[in-house]
């Protein structure tokens, strides 16, 4: 596609010259697939060689830096849902970056170049930084699927559900942005209105008895977060507790 660029179905013939190497497959083919690239000669001294996975550390490619490669990480905090851009989907996100000092340096200088903010994180840490992304991300999708869900059971047709749950979703978005998840918390659980749980429990049971489970785990933790906000007396705390477990 770029007139003048290297290319073949054999990885090391292209990456043998290379400053730097992006591995890109699947998590559980990076470190085969990087390990297959040393073997052939593909990394030559110096080359920092990075992946791209969100959850693994830039440890998983030790095995190359017995080539001289040296490793790291560079994953864009984004969720990249289609092919079809309109705009540069790096602008302003964060980029976090971990490994070697020179693959780091350049990842950064990369995401700055790309119109995104680089973040270094502690290698260590690439798990909860990725478990946080996902509940962020697609953790969130699920519930907004289980909203969908209810609002549809109440009357209303899916192409008008944004336009019913949208304005609350993105007020509750700008709330956690000014103020922080906790003090965001508004709702029956922040005021200890067991009575209004309770009903729905009944009627999502009678609804959509699948969701049941789901919706107990999301209240109880809320409760939780009622606890932390200081809005909760110990009896609707006790009584929300026993109705939800």
């Amino acid at each position: 596609m770029v007139p003048g660029t290297p290319f073949s179905i054999e990885a090391a013939e292209v990456t043998r010259d290379a400053e730097v190497v992006f591995i890109t497959t699947p998590d559980d083919t990076i470190a085969s697939v990087a390990g297959a690239i040393a073997k052939k000669g593909g990394f030559k001294d110096g080359v920092s060689v990075l992946h791209c996975s969100g959850s693994l550390p830039s440890t998983i490619l030790a095995g190359v830096k017995e080539t001289g490669a040296l490793i790291g990480s560079m994953h864009p905090l984004q969720s990249f849902a289609g092919a079809d851009l309109e705009s540069n989907p790096f602008d302003s996100i964060i980029v976090s970056v971990e490994g070697d000092e020179k693959p780091v340096e350049i990842a950064l200088s990369m995401a700055s170049d790309l119109g995104a903010k680089g973040l270094t994180i502690e290698t260590h840490a690439k798990t909860m930084y990725h478990a946080a992304a996902v509940v962020a991300s697609n953790c969130f999708v699920t519930v907004q699927d289980m909203a969908w869900t209810f609002i549809r059971d109440a009357g209303v047709s899916e192409k008008d559900a944004w336009s019913v749950l949208g304005p609350l979703i993105e007020g509750t978005l700008a709330n956690i942005k000014k103020v922080g998840p906790v003090d965001a918390l508004t709702g029956p659980i922040a005021r200890g209105d067991v009575a209004t749980i309770d009903t729905h429990l009944n009627k999502i049971s009678e609804m959509q008895p699948d969701l049941e489970s789901l919706y107990k785990a999301l209240c109880l933790h809320t409760v939780d977060v009622a606890k932390r906000k200081g809005t909760l007396n110990k009896d609707a705390e006790e009584a929300l507790v026993k109705r939800l477990t």
